[in-house]
């Protein structure tokens, strides 16, 4: 537990409440004693990951996952070895990457019990949308409410504050204006959209939280867990607001815990930003891969191609995908839209 403690000081400089550091080891350590299932210990280029929604495959009064499980077993499991399943989570917009409950699971999808039987039949990655979450949310709603001990959950801003430096996403405000139970309208940190509220890391208990955010993914099975957006978790007025150190620290932190409750957990960061600072998440030795948009367009663009530009995919997973699912000329493409 000393690399927790010792990136716990780090990150909060000695600020963080004993009593919330003592829960918070106590926390890991259960979850390292009730979690038994072991990782495959290093990933390699067998690790081909089928990436799709919870609700692709529907079917007439049934849950979609139960739809997904048995499609899967039927045509896929013999070359995706690992499913990525993107937010499955109760949410209200960005295509689940507004989380209401981090807990539950879409009733449209079914529930734990449907997830953990297609676990039976493969490895999963699930999201961890950690940046942010919706404002339909209880969290949130606490918040608005002002009940007590969940004032700083999330990032006020005096509207007049320069925040021209921040690197910004998308094209909607980054401060939303919300009314408060007294009547007070409150600015707050949106970096993706209205119905997106980003935490604040640098309230503790937000940690706490967190933190047991990853254990219940970890505890329910996740083989491999992708971090949304992580890159903006932490903000501090007048810099870029992405990819700061405590940000690292962070993710540092995240990587620490799933690697003593769960060794062979693989953390994953999505960073679609230039290569230099995709790398940056590699070199600190915080994750074992990246998560790109672009990357990934140019494995599908292997499969989803003519002959001739799929010959140019060379001989590695990409190739052996594209061998097995060359689409016929009949295929037609669904766009989707992917937060980040």
């Amino acid at each position: 537990m000393e690399t927790i403690t010792d990136l716990i000081d780090k990150i909060y400089a000695g600020t963080f409440p004993a009593a919330m550091r003592t829960q918070l080891l106590a926390d890991i350590a259960q979850a390292r004693d009730v979690i038994k299932l072991p990782r495959k210990a290093h990933w390699d280029e067998q690790d081909v990951v089928l990436i799709s929604y919870a609700d692709q495959f529907r079917e007439a009064d049934k849950p979609t996952l139960s739809t997904f499980s048995r499609f899967y077993q039927q045509h896929l499991q013999s070359i995706f070895p690992l499913v990525h399943l993107l937010p499955f989570f109760p949410w209200s917009s960005d295509d689940g990457f507004s989380v209401i409950d981090y807990h539950q699971v879409d009733p449209l999808c079914g529930d734990w019990q449907d997830v953990a039987r297609l676990h039976q039949e493969t490895r999963l990655m699930f999201d961890f949308v950690c940046n942010h979450m919706s404002s339909h949310s209880a969290w949130f709603r606490h918040f608005l409410a002002q009940d007590p001990g969940w004032d700083d959950f999330f990032i006020s801003m005096p509207p007049a504050t320069d925040l021209s430096a921040v690197t910004r996403p998308r094209t909607s405000p980054l401060l939303t204006p919300f009314q408060m139970a007294d009547g007070e309208t409150r600015f707050i940190w949106t970096t993706f959209s209205a119905d997106q509220i980003d935490l604040n890391f640098a309230n503790p208990m937000v940690l706490l939280r967190m933190v047991n955010v990853l254990l219940d993914y970890l505890k329910r099975g996740a083989d491999y867990v992708r971090l949304d957006a992580v890159g903006y978790m932490w903000k501090t007025p007048g810099t870029r607001c992405i990819h700061l150190e405590k940000t690292h620290q962070l993710v540092k932190l995240f990587r620490a815990i799933a690697d003593i409750v769960a060794p062979g957990t693989v953390i994953i960061t999505e960073t679609n930003v230039p290569h230099q600072d995709n790398i940056s998440y590699l070199a600190t030795a915080m994750m074992r891969r990246r998560w790109s948009t672009s990357f990934h367009c140019h494995r599908w663009c292997c499969t989803a191609s003519t002959p001739a530009r799929r010959a140019h995919c060379g001989s590695g997973p990409a190739a052996s995908i594209s061998a097995v699912m060359t689409p016929p000329s009949s295929t037609s493409w669904r766009r989707t839209t992917v937060s980040g």
